[in-house]
């Protein structure tokens, strides 16, 4: 056989080096090392998570709920569940949701004129005649929750709407200092040991 025919014969057949290799086993301290921390970690997070989760009652809700007060209108799938009609034209639309475990709550505030007061007190099952002049029925903790002011001497009128059955609760505070341009305060209560149905259309 002649060199030319001998290299190229060589170059034909794969070498003993030339197959995978097998894969290499880690050193034990590296088994003992990086297993136990690819359990430990994702235990430890879970445990941090559910500590924040039980640290976040009420009063952390508190704190932190003036900075989720957005300058927007609920979403209309937000004002069917609720039941806050934020009538057409208003003005300073603001709203934020808050939920637990029990309720789910929906602050909203907005500024309308006679007619759209009128509008919306209607579609929520009340009236102007219902308003009880000097009264402020929001609470002292939902007022905090959002950074509502009902200290200052304006004309407050309000009235509180307990629904039966699965409707939610309606509490409802009106500034009426200027009667053609009212601002209304209200927060909508959803009890969910009650039951909701809010989504049905015949509502």
């Amino acid at each position: 056989m002649t060199t030319a025919e001998q290299r190229g014969r060589e170059a034909a057949e794969p070498t003993a080096t030339s197959g995978p290799r097998p894969p290499r086993t880690p050193p034990r301290w590296v088994r003992w090392t990086v297993v136990p921390l690819l359990v430990l970690v994702p235990l430890g997070y879970v445990v941090i998570s559910a500590e924040q989760s039980r640290a976040s009652g009420p009063s952390a809700r508190q704190q932190q709920a003036g900075e989720r007060l957005t300058q927007v209108h609920p979403t209309q799938l937000e004002q069917r569940i609720y039941q806050v009609p934020i009538p057409p034209g208003a003005r300073s639309v603001r709203n934020m949701e808050q939920n637990s475990w029990n309720s789910s709550e929906l602050y909203a505030e907005f500024v309308t004129n006679a007619g759209g007061l009128d509008t919306f007190l209607a579609r929520v099952g009340t009236s102007r005649a219902a308003l009880t002049v000097g009264k402020v029925t929001i609470t002292a903790a939902q007022s905090k929750a959002v950074g509502w002011n009902f200290g200052i001497p304006h004309t407050w009128a309000g009235v509180k709407l307990t629904r039966p059955g699965d409707k939610p609760d309606h509490t409802i505070t009106v500034d009426l200092t200027h009667p053609d341009r009212p601002r209304v305060y209200v927060v909508s209560t959803v009890n969910f040991r009650h039951g909701f149905h809010g989504l049905r259309g015949d509502d």
